[in-house]
């Protein structure tokens, strides 16, 4: 039987895709993708996972983490795909694409401040919350950063509430700081 036809395929494949949907709109959420798009971005992470031809077997194992990535590689082509078609209806409007450039420069620099925000709210965080809350803004779930670092899932969990508690108030402080 051919596998694109294979119906236990089929099947683990939309039950991981209703799985981690919420995953997917988090990171979609995350890239600023429109919500009204999220669906667009769900039906383009399944597409990406038949079209690696993994067999149900290996789909009803495959974790967050690697749904997380294939979503994140999805969201950014779909960015992509859109700011291509923006320049191109920029250009037929009579805007060049240095005006359009300009703007993402400065997206940019904003992006890389908040970059460095982060960086001094992780450094003076503890070390056992910072790890938590790298591996939880990584895409981990709370049962797999607790089985990656050995820890209870009320002690991952406990970590992490602090850990974004605290990301939280240093970000906080250095945004009213910069302003």
């Amino acid at each position: 039987m051919d596998s694109d036809l294979d119906p236990a395929r089929s099947r683990a494949l939309s039950r991981l895709a209703d799985e981690f949907a919420s995953v997917v709109r988090r990171v979609g959420h995350a890239r600023g993708i429109d919500p009204g798009d999220f669906d667009l971005l769900l039906q383009e992470v399944r597409v990406r996972l038949w079209k690696s031809g993994a067999s149900s077997e290996k789909l009803e194992g495959l974790g967050s983490s690697y749904v997380y990535r294939v979503a994140m590689s999805a969201a950014i082509d779909l960015l992509r795909q859109r700011r291509a078609r923006r320049e191109e209806t920029l250009e037929h409007a009579g805007v060049t694409s240095s005006a359009a450039l300009r703007i993402e420069q400065v997206d940019l620099a904003e992006q890389d401040d908040l970059a460095q925000r982060m960086r001094r709210a992780f450094d003076g965080m503890a070390g056992n919350r910072r790890i938590v809350v790298q591996l939880h803004l990584e895409g981990y779930e709370r049962t797999e950063i607790s089985t990656m670092t050995g820890w209870t899932e009320a002690k991952v969990r406990n970590l992490l509430y602090r850990g974004l508690d605290d990301l939280r108030a240093a970000l906080t402080v250095s945004r009213e700081a910069s302003e």
